[in-house]
This record gives C-alpha cells, structure tokens and sequence, in this order.
C-alpha cells in the first residue's frame, strides 16, 4: 500500500455524522485558472442552495482584492454531495466571488454569464449547416 493511503485509509471507516454536513465552499481565484476552497460544518444538510450561509474569505491571499478592502463574500451557486468523503451529508459548493458591495469580482465571471442567460431562456435554439466549396 502506498505510505499515503496507509496514513489516510483508516480514517475512511470513521462513521459519518447523522445530521451535520460538512460543506466545502470552491471558487477560482484571481488568476482565473486555479481552483481555491474552504470547509465549515453545518448542523445539517441546507434544503436548497439559498440555505447556505454566504461567507466570507481574504482576496489579497486569492489575488482578487489589495489593501483594505480585501475581505471578499463566497455566494453559493450550486451543490454537489462530496464524493471524495464518501458522499453521505458532505457537499461541494460551487460559488461566486462579490466584493464588499456586493459587486462581482473581476474573475466572476458566472455572474454576467447568468443575466445573459437568463435573459434568453425563452428562446429556443436554432442551428444551421452550411457546406464551405473551394
């Protein structure tokens, strides 16, 4: 057995806790390209994503905030049971960036995704095949 999974595995067998949920908060940093979290436990598993608390985090250690106004808000957007704890109550929360005004964050780039979507989703799509001669 690899020395790593021989250290971790035993804890594997620890039984889950019947109500709380441990939730991982996931965003992408400053650089728009890695993936950044942070866990909290909750006394048990939110109904619907506007159930979980919004929470707060440092973008000057992220790259999105300098100074003084550097404490950024995770808003959470969508959940997933955590499959690298063994599902049970655990969530991955997937979230956005705001700024202390409640503005998106630079890298947020859901946010304007969303309202363009939103926008449009009485539309039906229409595709069209053209055939390119030389």
């Amino acid at each position: 057995m690899h020395e790593s999974n021989s250290i971790s595995f035993p804890y594997f067998g620890i039984p889950l806790h019947p109500t709380k949920c441990q939730a991982t908060y996931i965003w992408i940093d400053g650089t728009g390209e890695n993936l950044r979290s942070k866990t909290r436990i909750l006394d048990s598993v939110p109904k619907n994503i506007d159930d979980y608390p919004l929470w707060n985090f440092d973008g000057s250690s992220t790259g999105q905030a300098t100074g003084r106004f550097s404490d950024l808000i995770l808003k959470p957007v969508k959940d997933f049971p955590d499959p690298f704890l063994g599902c049970g109550n655990n969530r991955l929360v997937l979230c956005e960036t705001y700024d202390n005004q409640n503005n998106p964050t630079e890298t947020n780039h859901r946010c304007h995704c969303k309202q363009v979507m939103d926008a449009v989703e009485n539309e039906e799509p229409m595709f069209g095949m053209e055939q390119e001669y030389l």
